[in-house]
């Protein structure tokens, strides 16, 4: 379905402000250097024209959180289908580069900066070499697609490719032009192909799904969200927007990262708001922000819905507290806030975490 945008004045009789067009795809292109929040605030750009030696330059190259890479392709028009192919091309260069030769794209596009350190930077978090360019997603940005193009999109993508389209349009607001925003498909749905690919490309193959869910909480209190059933995420949509994925019934396996396994639940209610959520105490019923340690932290960015922390309700069937986690060599792990991993590796560690957490099954 073609995406339409519009932006109207707000008077007695509102008036749509006409569309018009950027110069060149040049000036996109430096708009999403300056401004790389324009897609997504959740990416670091890391690489601009790159040649991948297959005859082509990949518009922009960036990172995500949990290493993955992003190739972003512009167009300041109409996309025909053809852009997909070529965006599959540069994908498959995308996928040889190793993290000595990402490391040096970095440098040139920084004028002879770190990798790590501006991800540290950037993620608060260490660069983890071994999960780098374990996956990536494609993003085409564009004013519009024609349909076929839309139709493979939408084809690839259900069939865990992980790629989508960013929509723009230009409105001319007398001397100024604005730029909105919009996607083709839910970025959380395509996130969800990328934690996807890198589980069983760490392992080397592809099994079905066993219906576990994997939740890695961090930087956040366990202590609270055992004590009042919970698990949470926030401070950008890439970690919030993979809450969606859980349903009521569904069970997850809870790890807190560079510490182990703490816990296993099942979901009672879909992801909400945190604002939202009350909780039962000694005293009676209390707000999520009147209870919880980490209430000033989520107040303070709870008026941007990009960065408001969400939750999702769950009654926990065993815990332990973060000094006893349960971890060894051969775990599953995934930066990701909720995954479906398809790997033997999930299988082995779901295997492994009921010899310790034995009221798995709620009896």
């Amino acid at each position: 379905m073609p995406i339409n945008h519009a932006i109207w004045s707000v008077d007695a009789i509102p008036q749509p402000l006409p569309i018009t067009r950027l110069p060149s795809e040049a000036l996109l292109e430096q708009m999403i250097i300056s401004r790389p929040d324009i897609l997504s605030g959740q990416w670091m750009l890391i690489g601009q024209q790159e040649h991948t030696g297959f005859g082509g330059r990949i518009d922009l190259l960036a990172i995500a959180p949990d290493a993955s890479l992003v190739l972003i392709e512009l167009k300041r028009d109409r996309t025909p289908r053809e852009v997909v192919a070529q965006a599959l091309d540069y994908a498959a260069w995308v996928d040889t580069l190793t993290a000595d030769r990402i490391a040096q794209i970095y440098q040139r596009y920084s004028n002879g900066g770190s990798l790590s350190a501006a991800f540290k930077e950037k993620f608060g978090e260490e660069l983890d070499e071994e999960a780098l360019n374990d996956s990536h997603q494609i993003i085409l940005v564009a004013a519009s697609l024609d349909d076929s193009t839309e139709r493979i999109i939408n084809y690839l993508n259900a069939r865990d490719i992980a790629i989508n389209v960013i929509f723009f349009q230009v409105f001319q607001h007398g001397a100024q032009q604005l730029l909105s925003r919009a996607w083709l498909i839910d970025p959380g749905e395509t996130q969800v192909n990328v934690a996807t690919t890198a589980s069983a490309r760490v392992a080397g193959e592809k099994e079905p799904w066993n219906g576990e869910y994997y939740v890695s909480y961090g930087s956040r209190s366990w202590a609270d969200a055992r004590q009042y059933g919970y698990i949470s995420g926030g401070g950008g949509s890439w970690y919030s927007q993979t809450l969606k994925m859980l349903a009521p019934g569904d069970r997850v396996w809870v790890k807190i990262p560079k510490t182990g396994y703490v816990g296993v639940g099942r979901v009672t209610e879909p992801v909400q708001p945190m604002r939202d959520m009350v909780f039962s105490t000694a005293s009676g019923e209390h707000a999520a922000f009147d209870v919880l340690s980490d209430a000033p932290e989520f107040m303070a960015r709870d008026g941007d819905p990009e960065k408001a922390e969400y939750a999702v309700r769950v009654e926990w069937l065993d815990t332990v507290d973060a000094a006893h986690a349960f971890d060894e060599i051969g775990l599953f792990g995934n930066q990701n806030t909720v995954c479906q991993p398809t790997t033997p590796k999930w299988r082995h560690t779901v295997e492994r975490l009921k010899t310790r957490f034995l009221k798995w099954d709620g009896k």
